[in-house]
């Protein structure tokens, strides 16, 4: 199983050390480029766990701009001073000199290609493999999911005999590339680098254990994930994990920030996922990627969960059950006036919902030819955005908020309805729901559609709910780690 190294850095000696020191992990990688005077017996001292000491170059991708010579002495004395390991990387002009005098042990021989793009990694591989290092480290940026799977058929080859002892860690670089850090023990790797976004990618030690469940996660386990972009605010992951781990299964669930839907689909077969929660903007687009779809699905035209098994893909939209649900247990639906704001694929699923419910739905749409379209399409009336003072008893807004906006979108409307329901999850209270709450409306938070229908998945995967209130818990807890950060 992967390990968890955490990089730590700091503009003094003394931060370094102070964050060496309070790092959850198997290894500590200590940065030295970048502190003002470093230090390596400062680095050493008192270490609690085996340390990685690293001094990377401007020219590739670090913070150190003395010269080579300073940079080899400072490296040369981190091995003399018993570092467990030294990183060097392999165009350093005098990385095959160090390597060949310790034979290669606990010596780490790196390449960084921050540049996305095609590249022959087989080739990368080759080459730091060649420098006989111990453990070698290839990094490279991707601009998309399936320009990772190279290194995935990477880490499945058989070794031979020469390389049967040198360990590897292969990291694609980016937001695209985040599942291949979860995902260590599938690629092989002797660890995983965590720590506070030093490298493009990088999330915290916390984040992989209580998110992702990483100490659990098995070369072999069958592959989820929620596919959209961005994805790293989802709450999907840690409610997931949450259950797989409950129940011992042998699964994982990502997060997969994907190009274009077509990007998905090659990542997805190559892969062999079992089950994918689909979020925008692709809820729409992958339904013609499902072999087949429930009806529901088919009449909503956009779908949020995907069932794979032998190669055979099923549409399904778990998302109608999460919004109405917390909605039927405030109101009965039967003639109720709804109106719905927006025009995408949760306001498909509102909108099917509610009409099935027995409500009266009009669709407001800022593009109004959109909400047309889609209110001609489930047959029900298309309104004005926003709607009207008296139009509606259950206000539905599907219009995601824009990071850093702290307007709501019925600002320059009075609210006269009964309740409002924003599927927006973060921040708990948006300025949509502030506002209702000021009108006397009765609100409901998008955490609890999210909970409702991530344990509607689940059931669909597995074939049992998760245990009550777990769900609830681990989004609560996520929420918490995120606080500060959009989520």
């Amino acid at each position: 199983m992967a390990q968890i190294c955490v990089t730590v850095t700091g503009r003094t000696m003394e931060e370094v050390r102070r964050a060496r020191d309070a790092a959850a992990a198997d290894v500590v990688e200590v940065r030295l480029d970048g502190v003002d005077r470093p230090d390596v017996a400062a680095a050493l001292e008192g270490r609690r766990c085996p340390v990685i000491v690293t001094c990377r170059p401007s020219w590739e991708g670090g913070k150190f701009d003395g010269s080579e010579e300073e940079r080899e002495r400072l490296l040369l004395a981190a091995m003399d001073g018993g570092a467990e390991f030294v990183d060097v990387e392999r165009r350093a002009r005098f990385a095959a000199d160090i390597i060949r005098t310790r034979r290669g042990r606990g010596l780490i021989a790196s390449f960084h290609r921050f540049e996305p793009g095609p590249a022959d990694v087989a080739e990368e591989l080759r080459a730091l493999r060649s420098t006989g290092a111990q453990i070698i480290k290839l990094a490279v940026a991707v601009d998309s999911l399936a320009e990772t799977l190279p290194l995935f058929e990477l880490g499945a080859r058989p070794r031979h005999d020469g390389d049967a002892e040198q360990g590897h860690v292969l990291i694609a670089m980016g937001p695209r590339g985040v599942h291949t850090r979860v995902l260590a023990a599938r690629l092989g790797n002797r660890w995983t680098y965590a720590g506070d976004a030093v490298a493009p990618g990088q999330m915290p030690a916390s984040q992989l254990l209580d998110e992702f469940t990483f100490r659990r996660i098995r070369p072999d386990a069958n592959l989820y994930g929620v596919v959209g972009s961005p994805t790293a605010h989802s709450l999907s992951p840690a409610m997931h994990n949450a259950g797989f781990a409950q129940a011992g299964l042998n699964a994982a669930y990502v997060a997969l920030d994907a190009r274009d839907a077509d990007d998905f689909v090659t990542f997805a077969r190559a892969m062999k996922m079992r089950g994918a929660s689909i979020t925008a903007p692709f809820k729409v687009d992958l339904l013609r990627h499902a072999d087949e779809c429930e009806p529901l699905a088919r009449e909503v035209g956009a779908i949020n969960t995907l069932v794979m098994q032998d190669d055979k893909w099923t549409g399904r939209n778990t998302d109608v059950h999460g919004l109405i649900g917390p909605l039927a247990e405030r109101i009965d639906l039967a003639d109720v006036r709804a109106a719905v704001l927006g025009a995408g694929g949760a306001a498909r699923a509102a909108v099917a919902g509610l009409k099935h419910a027995g409500a009266h739905v009009q669709v407001c749409a800022r593009r109004a030819d959109q909400g047309a379209a889609l209110a001609a399409g489930l047959g029900v009336e298309s309104g004005p955005f926003p709607p009207a003072a008296g139009s509606w008893d259950v206000l539905v807004n599907t219009v995601p908020g824009v990071e850093g906006e702290q307007e709501s979108p019925m600002r320059d409307t009075v609210m006269d309805g009964r309740i409002v329901f924003d599927l927006t999850y973060a921040p708990e209270v948006t300025p949509l729901i502030a506002q209702a709450r000021a009108a006397g409306c009765e609100t409901i938070g998008g955490i609890e559609m999210l909970i409702r229908q991530a344990e509607k998945q689940f059931e669909t995967w597995t074939g049992a709910a998760p245990p009550a209130g777990l769900f609830r818990a681990a989004a609560d807890a996520a929420r918490a780690r995120k606080s500060g950060v959009r989520s």
